[in-house]
């Protein structure tokens, strides 16, 4: 019972949550019926960063910060229940809101297109998989980032630091191009940055001919892709456990 008390908690625990997630499914609505034409890639796009990213840094703000400020993480973590469990039950909350909110979105294309099909949504599946897995992600890593942050400090930290990373690397791969600093930075981005470019051009079907390789296994690029994702969440998802079950709480509040 209690691991579905903390599941639903992360759909009620703020009142803009489900205003979020109508403003994305309207704005999703009116840019495919806009009068110009888009094709599968450019909604995709959308897609990806509107709900992998944005919407996730939405309704992770303060998912664990908030009780911890107010000294709430008190009451959630007594005994005998495990602390790790609070972050994964918080964690799975999010990602079943992130794969229903993808749900409706491809419902609604689906309805849209079937109305008055003025554009393709051919494919479109296939980046709503990479949306909910970058959704994953970036929410693993704003919750890991809540338990040492209070209120919704974690999330404003993570856009700022997408954003001017995202700037400060493009000049830094510009300027090193050639030199062996370029491999360090481009393998830091492909390995531990969240899988942004990656997922796009596996919604896109850039990798899909191409084929990996270890002995005697081999994957295909695109399963290659989804695994690196479900790496990294998990990755991301340990450290935040680790920390969480390390860190002593008060019942005052900050």
């Amino acid at each position: 019972m209690r691991a579905y008390e903390l599941i639903r908690e992360t759909y009620f625990r703020r009142s803009y949550i489900w205003i979020a997630h109508l403003t994305w499914l309207l704005a999703y609505g009116v840019y495919w019926w806009s009068i110009v034409p888009t094709k599968t890639e450019t909604t995709g796009k959308l897609i990806l960063f509107g709900s992998g990213l944005f919407l996730a840094l939405t309704l992770s703000a303060g998912i664990l910060g908030d009780d911890i400020a107010s000294g709430r993480i008190c009451v959630l973590v007594t005994k005998p229940f495990w602390t790790g469990k609070l972050y994964l039950f918080r964690l799975v909350g999010l990602s079943l809101q992130a794969a229903i909110h993808l749900l409706l979105t491809g419902v609604l294309l689906s309805v849209l297109d079937w109305l008055t099909p003025r554009n393709s949504i051919e494919g479109i599946g296939v980046w709503l998989l990479a949306s909910w897995l970058l959704f994953n992600t970036v929410a693993a890593l704003s919750t890991s980032l809540s338990v040492v942050l209070g209120r919704a400090f974690n999330s404003l930290l993570l856009l700022v630091i997408f954003i001017a990373g995202y700037l400060l690397m493009n000049i830094l791969i510009g300027l090193l191009h050639g030199e062996a600093g370029a491999g360090w930075l481009t393998a830091f981005v492909r390995y531990v940055w969240p899988p942004f470019e990656l997922l796009r051009k596996f919604a896109a079907g850039e990798y899909g001919q191409y084929a990996l390789t270890v002995g005697k296994f081999s994957l295909s690029k695109s399963v290659a892709c989804v695994v690196h994702s479900l790496i990294l969440t998990c990755i991301y998802g340990a450290v935040g456990m680790l920390l969480l079950c390390r860190r002593q709480f008060s019942r005052v509040r900050d």
